[in-house]
């Protein structure tokens, strides 16, 4: 077989996206019959038969699945390749990737990158949400630079800047249980409820169990918000980070159910990235800026009031 030309893959690569030849020609600015025959080439090197022409729109054939599901792979390295050496060209990465976790507050992650990215305007902030297992997914699979999320101490994989630590604290909202409450509830008792949790973005199913009672009712929900939403709501309940419920606690609206036999958790939130990943200049840069920088209580709830402090 004659080597594969990049120019055919990508034509094939964006024939299978779009969905057609023409679609594919306007994508890649170039004429229909040179996508065609860039297809048709392509075709002959592998001898295989890629799409079916036999309908109104092309169509992938089975062979034509799998080889493309491989070819995106190559194409992406390919890309991430050339960013790589654009970088080097001019000193500075071209896209930083990072992920926000569930578990963090946004107001001042979100901040925080707005001051640091003014500085750098040749880098591009490619910004993701993802949730429970999703953000050390992305990182470890190599599709994220950086992560804000819960700290896993230890994975030796991963290098970590602690920010701050947050209690994850069970909670009602008043009138949701039809008994007196006490701290000695237990998780038998809430069996019954709907108890309400974050959608896992991971696409591998971990093994951690993150508060789910067996055999209880749950609602899923994307975030934290949401899910405080339907607890206040007296929809369910569930844990939640003590940042996101401070003011709730305090006035009422929300009641901790803690207990010896619901005893939560005190996670460490933390800037976590690769140790075996290669990092730029810019990626570096933040990273350094992040060791001297950390969540206060003020910015993790966007408010003016109170005095702020750093986070414990």
């Amino acid at each position: 077989m004659d080597r594969i030309k990049l120019h055919d893959l990508r034509c094939f690569d964006t024939v299978a996206t779009k969905g057609s030849f023409q679609a594919a020609g306007t994508a890649l600015n170039r004429s229909h019959p040179s996508v065609f025959a860039a297809v048709a080439r392509l075709e002959q090197q592998l001898g295989l038969t890629l799409f079916d022409r036999s309908g109104y729109r092309v169509g992938l054939t089975e062979a034509g699945r799998t080889f493309h599901a491989r070819a995106r792979v190559t194409l992406r390295e390919l890309d991430l390749l050339q960013d790589y050496a654009d970088q080097l060209a001019s000193g500075e990465e071209v896209v930083l990737r990072v992920v926000i976790g569930d578990l963090c507050p946004r107001p001042p992650v979100l901040q925080m990158l707005s001051g640091f990215f003014a500085k750098y305007p040749n880098t591009r902030l490619h910004l993701e949400y993802e949730a429970v297992g999703g953000p050390l997914e992305r990182l470890i699979d190599g599709e994220t630079d950086l992560v804000f999320h819960r700290a896993d101490p230890s994975d030796p994989r991963l290098e970590q800047i602690k920010l701050a630590t947050t209690a994850m604290v069970p909670v009602v909202a008043p009138g949701f249980l039809p008994f007196a409450w006490t701290k000695r509830i237990t998780p038998e008792q809430m069996r019954p409820f709907t108890q309400c949790v974050i959608r896992d973005t991971a696409r591998r199913t971990s093994p951690e169990n993150f508060f789910l009672i067996d055999g209880a009712h749950q609602c899923t929900v994307p975030d934290q918000a949401m899910k405080k939403e339907l607890i206040l709501h007296r929809l369910a309940w569930g844990h939640l980070p003590a940042w996101l419920i401070e003011d709730e606690l305090r006035n009422g609206r929300l009641i901790s159910i803690a207990g010896p036999n619901l005893p939560g958790r005190e996670e460490v939130l933390a800037a976590i990235r690769h140790r075996q990943h290669a990092h730029g200049p810019v990626a570096d840069a933040l990273w350094h800026h992040l060791e001297g920088w950390r969540f206060t209580r003020r910015a993790a709830h966007g408010s003016k009031r109170g005095r702020t402090k750093r986070a414990r």
